[in-house]
This record gives structure tokens, sequence and C-alpha cells, in this order.
């Protein structure tokens, strides 16, 4: 597969690299469009053996498929380079784009060009992403097939209809921030029990890594805590606090805070 990306960050890098692992494309059908001035990104390509560019328009003319992974304010003029190419008629566009919209995309592109939006996240940069994907107006089931394959090359992707996008933002693709603050509280708490700070950090990190992969493998994590608490333990005198102090109430609020958020800059960006 020829995949094409405009823009060559951090998360392009990312995608690239896992498309190649998992045998999706091959280093020299990967092209990428950097800024002028980021060469430290235009290298990186390089060094996978991809082609790296400084415009746009060759990107669209070598591929198949077309991801589009600038940032969400740039989106539309980054686009117009590419609106009245030919060789963007019929093909499929991907975009990482936080909060623009699958209509506002596709206005930026002939009409016979398929849309679909993907909202990845950074463990994505280990191939531990967790992606969603919504499709546009005239993006078809192959395509919506072809892009949670790639996706899947560095995490998981599900499909959603695009109004549970500001959810999946605020739930998965702000996640990790929730995720690190835990873990920074869990070390401080051991280090304020005595722990020197890198063995506390160390095994806040593995804890929470362990107990992600147990989910994973299936089980609630309802029932998953009970079996760590036993009657009148230390686990149950700690989750007890977490319940006087609102832990439940404050990740619940932060998601429905960041989902707010979501709304007003997707408003921004797509009136």
């Amino acid at each position: 597969m020829k995949i094409g990306f405009i823009g060559g960050g951090k998360l392009a890098y990312a995608l690239a690299n896992g498309f190649i692992s998992a045998g999706l494309a091959k280093p020299n059908d990967i092209t990428a469009s950097c800024h002028p001035s980021d060469t430290v990104s235009a290298e990186a390509f390089k060094s996978l053996g991809a082609t790296a560019l400084f415009e746009n328009v060759p990107v669209v003319e070598r591929s198949e498929v077309v991801i589009v992974s600038v940032k969400p304010d740039v989106v539309v003029s980054a686009l117009k380079d590419v609106k009245d190419l030919p060789a963007s008629k019929n093909k499929l566009f991907i975009s990482v784009a936080m909060g623009v919209s699958t209509g506002t995309i596709e206005k930026a592109l002939p009409t016979e060009a398929r849309v679909i939006r993907v909202m990845p996240n950074t463990p994505a940069l280990v191939k531990e992403g967790a992606a969603a994907l919504s499709r546009g107006s005239r993006a078809t089931a192959e395509d919506a097939k072809i892009a949670a394959e790639l996706f899947r090359a560095v995490g998981t992707c599900d499909e959603v209809p695009e109004y549970q996008m500001d959810a999946v933002t605020a739930l998965s693709g702000s996640g990790p921030a929730y995720v690190y603050m835990l873990i920074e509280s869990l070390a401080d708490g051991g280090v304020r029990c005595g722990l020197p700070r890198d063995l506390a950090l160390k095994l806040a990190t593995q804890t929470t890594l362990g107990a992600a992969a147990m989910l994973r493998n299936g089980g609630h994590p309802a029932a998953m805590k009970d079996n760590v608490t036993s009657p009148g333990g230390s686990t149950a005198e700690g989750t007890y606090h977490l319940e006087q102090n609102g832990f439940r109430s404050a990740v619940i609020g932060a998601v429905m805070a960041a989902s707010n958020r979501c709304k007003v800059v997707n408003e921004q960006l797509n009136c």
C-alpha cells in the first residue's frame, strides 16, 4: 500500500514505523511532507527508508492513502495545495487532526475524495495506542476497514459515529495525561511512606502496566479490585480514602470537562 503523510511530525513517524513493521507498507512506498524548517522530521522519515519532501502535491500524487497529520488550525490551508489536484479525486484521506470534522475536510477536497477521521493517542508512539475512527459521507466500509487495519498496527482501533468523537477525545485522547497524573501520585505516596523516588516511580509504573494487562485479558475492573481487597486490610482502607475524597467523581468530571472543551474547539474549527 502506498501511503502519504501531509505533515511529518512524531505521530506521523510513529504511524509510518508501525505500518512498515506490520508489513502494511514498504519503506519506499511511504512519502511524507514536512515543514521546510523541520529537517529533523525529514531525516527521521529518511532513516526509515521513506521519502521526505517539503511540499504536499507529490505526496498525494504518489500515494493511495493520504494521512493528514498537521495541527487542527492548519488542516484547511494545507489541503488547499491539493484540492484542485486531479490525483486527489477518488482518493482516501485519513485525518488525525483533533476536532476537525469530516464535513470540514470534505469541503477542502474534491467532491470525489473519501474522508475518514481518526482520533489516536500518544501511546501509538510505542505501538500501544487506542484509536477510534468515523466515516465521512462518502467513505465506504472498505475504507473503514483499511483505516482500522492501519491504526491497529500501532494499537487498537474501533469505529464510532462521529458525534461520539468528542467523548473519544476526552477519554482516550486526553486519558494518558490522567494516567500519568495517577502514576505520579502513586509514586508521591510511596515517597511519603519512605521509598526512594526512583523505586516508587518504577513500582507505580509497573503496577499500572500490570493492572491494565490483566484487564485486557478479560474481566471487570470492579471484580479485579475486589480480588485485591481483603476485609479490613490496607487496600480497603486506601480505597475508602479515595472514595471519601471523590476519586471516581473527579475522574468522571475530568472526562466530561474535556469533552465539553472539545465541543467548543470543534465549533471554532468547523465554523
